[in-house]
């Protein structure tokens, strides 16, 4: 299996405490156990600002989130060559961290995967699909620290 091609890009004033290493580690856990493949997977870090534009721009939504998450390719048949762009808001993933009581690393890790669930087609609008998708969460990440 081919490695996807990964680009992670900080446009925030926040330190990112994810190197590649670790961001390839995640998707090969959830190409594994999902049975996708990723063909080429952009992660922007982005201030609060930035973020809201994003969000208001595509989604018509008017405030900060952690995360949005594109897919390129709509094919119904989209588990293999996924492609796609994670917006990712640094300054509100360490706030979450502290809310949360995790640690940085961590809640940076959680939102990769969490972008990641999304382009592979989960979703979270409902409280089910919400559970279901921090179970998954909690999976990978719980894989990830196993096998660091």
């Amino acid at each position: 299996m081919n490695e996807p091609t990964l680009q992670i890009f900080n446009e925030s004033s926040v330190s990112i405490p994810l190197d590649q290493a670790s961001a390839r580690k995640i998707i090969s856990l959830i190409e594994e156990q999902e049975e996708v493949t990723f063909a080429f997977v952009e992660v922007v870090y982005v201030d609060e600002d930035e973020i809201v534009l994003i969000n208001m721009d595509h989604l018509d939504r008017d405030y900060v989130t952690d995360i949005i998450s594109f897919k390129y390719d709509e094919s119904p048949e989209g588990n293999s060559g996924i492609e796609g762009t994670l917006f990712c808001c640094a300054p509100r993933i360490s706030e979450q961290a502290e809310e949360f009581g995790e640690t940085t690393e961590n809640e940076f890790r959680r939102i990769l995967i969490h972008g990641l669930l999304h382009l592979i087609g989960y979703d979270d609008q409902t409280a089910e699909d919400k559970k279901r998708m921090t179970e998954l969460e909690d999976k990978y990440l719980s894989q990830f620290q196993e096998n660091k």
